[in-house]
């Protein structure tokens, strides 16, 4: 079954309505302001067509984890001040998200206006596993949208969460699939069905723990993978033997058939592994901490000895996985290739992502740290084929797993 989407819902006029839209807000504050206003801005586009079709707009979503009550450090209203100065429609906030201060603000709105409740995720029923009680907070954000309301779910970033104001609220109103989900699913299903080929896939990030599904699900379908990032000292120890220093690694991982036996199941569908040949290692976890390049199978022979800590892939692997990016026509990326945040070991990252703007082929950048370092190192977002805003939905879909969110759109 087709979802309907927002070009359906336009269609049938929203004027006067109220439409509730699940938006993906969820970006870093720098004291009490967005630090990285990328969501936001893939956010406004929806919320404008609507608002400027004439629809009050009520928007839910949510910020961190505040583990399902009100907390100052998690509110909203940051969020809302920075969706005002950027959008062409006017933005108020509602101090709550079902109570008097909401219902009141939600009575004040106007057609044309949006109203951004506040985080979701204070109200503990958005995350229980008890059906009813999720129920229960649907239906109070349904009641909101008043007669003749609906539902926008534009926060692909969530729709693998079994969320109240994810899933269960499609439940309670005509449901619709936001532009924003509907651009990641056209490419997300465009790298599992039809990618064009030589198809790379690029994974960083600290966990091997977090791709290893994402891994055995794309062997088959690509034709290279790079490692880089954290993952690589895991992944190092427990297929090579290699000695990795203080490096991050998950020891629960080391003996576990899924993370030694990639090398076989690679070969078995002649897919090529690319590790990185040398590493960036320092003497501690700070931006001005001393550091060389060492080997990958040498890290523990350096300065440092045994205390070396892998924080970026150096300037052989850069040059080698920016050379397989040349040469491929379908380009996917998950995970920084080292801590890009410190700007003595973000050469790596910057390497992949410059890398990326340059070659002729198809590329997507994963969202979550991918995306954030994309935009903190300058790079022009327009140079890339697709920015994600999915982060762990994206993995979770690149894994084959069904995503309650589109689930209850009724999406193929």
């Amino acid at each position: 079954m087709t979802a309907s989407t927002l070009d359906d819902l336009l269609a049938q006029g929203v004027s006067g309505r109220t439409v509730l839209v699940r938006s993906d807000l969820n970006v870093p504050l720098t004291q009490g302001s967005v630090g990285d206003d990328g969501r936001i801005r893939a956010s406004l586009p929806v919320l404008e067509k609507l608002a400027e079709a004439g629809a009050r707009v009520l928007v839910t979503a949510h910020l961190g984890r505040p583990k399902g009550e009100p907390n100052p450090e998690f509110s909203l209203a940051p969020v809302a001040a920075c969706m005002n100065d950027l959008s062409r429609v006017s933005v108020n906030h509602a101090e709550d998200l079902v109570g008097p201060e909401a219902r009141a603000a939600v009575a004040d709105l106007r057609e044309g206006e949006i109203l951004l409740l506040e985080n979701v995720r204070f109200d503990a029923r958005e995350t229980s596993k008890d059906d009813s009680a999720r129920g229960e907070l649907a239906g109070e954000l349904a009641a909101l949208t008043g007669k003749d309301g609906a539902f926008v779910n534009d926060a692909f970033g969530a729709v693998h969460r079994k969320h109240a104001s994810v899933y269960d609220i499609a439940q309670k109103l005509p449901a619709y699939q936001g532009d924003l989900v509907a651009t990641e699913l056209e490419v997300l299903t465009r790298l599992t069905r039809s990618p064009q080929r030589p198809y790379t896939v690029v994974l960083g990030g600290s966990k091997v723990s977090d791709k290893i599904a994402v891994i055995e699900n794309l062997i088959p379908k690509a034709d290279s993978l790079i490692i880089g990032g954290g993952m690589v000292f895991t992944l190092a120890k427990a297929i090579m033997g290699y000695g990795i220093g203080k490096s991050l690694v998950e020891t629960d991982l080391l003996t576990d058939e899924s993370v030694t036996g990639l090398m076989t199941l690679a070969e078995q569908h002649d897919t090529k592994i690319l590790f990185p040949t040398d590493i960036v290692m320092a003497s501690r976890f700070s931006e001005d901490a001393e550091h060389e390049v060492r080997p990958l199978d040498a890290l523990e022979s350096g300065t440092y000895g045994a205390d070396a800590l892998g924080l970026d892939i150096g300037p052989e692997s850069a040059a080698l996985f920016a050379a397989e990016i040349a040469r491929s026509r379908t380009v996917f990326w998950n995970g920084p290739m080292g801590v890009f945040e410190m700007e003595a070991f973000a050469r790596g990252t910057a390497a992949v992502a410059r890398a990326l703007t340059e070659t002729s082929g198809f590329t997507v950048v994963g969202g979550g740290d991918s995306a954030a370092a994309v935009r903190a190192l300058g790079f022009d977002e327009s140079l890339f084929g697709h920015i994600s805003t999915g982060g762990g939905a994206s993995l979770e879909y690149l894994e084959g797993k069904n995503l309650p969110g589109i689930d209850a759109l009724g999406a193929a």
